[in-house]
């Protein structure tokens, strides 16, 4: 999919975008990325920067913390699910992405859900079902009129898993 790293979609932390043939967060400017972790104390973010470090033991334990004094917080859950997918836990990621799509179903943070479900599915090489997943998630973010940043997301996500589906035909 070759954009230039300027394009790259948002990943939801300053500094930090989604490489569009990974579908990776990753850190693209560590001085901004650096600042913003500097001024929060919230631990979704520092896990979230961990987990773009490739630090995925560091993000599990903070976020293991942070469920433990907020078992509830929908971001901590779905963020669970990253640490999951980059700890190449794929098929308790699905379980729990289906779970967790029971519980929000109807409501906005179901596209949320379908995203990472999508992103979770392209790591496993299920390119199909990720198509699905990604494609849901952009349905749901477009008649919800979301902000332009997760539909753009969307957009790309489903973009590279239909390049990668049409190399293989």
């Amino acid at each position: 999919m070759m954009l230039d790293r300027r394009e790259w979609p948002d990943a939801g932390f300053p500094g930090i975008a989604l490489n569009p043939d990974t579908l990776d967060a990753e850190i693209v400017d560590e001085e901004r990325c650096e600042s913003a972790l500097a001024a929060t104390a919230e631990p979704a973010d520092h896990a979230m920067v961990e987990l773009a470090r490739g630090h995925v033991n560091e993000a599990a334990e903070i976020l293991m913390e942070a469920r433990y004094q907020d078992p509830e917080s929908f971001k901590l859950k779905v963020l669970e699910l990253d640490v999951m997918r980059a700890g190449h836990r794929n098929d308790r990621a699905v379980e729990r992405a289906q779970k967790l799509l029971a519980e929000v179903k109807g409501t906005p943070r179901e596209a949320v859900v379908y995203h990472y479900l999508g992103k979770i599915q392209f790591t496993r090489g299920k390119y199909s079902a990720a198509e699905s997943a990604f494609s849901k998630a952009l349905d749901l973010r477009v008649a919800a009129s979301a902000d332009a940043s997760l539909i753009y997301t969307s957009t790309v996500a489903l973009g590279r898993v239909r390049e990668v589906l049409s190399a293989q035909s």
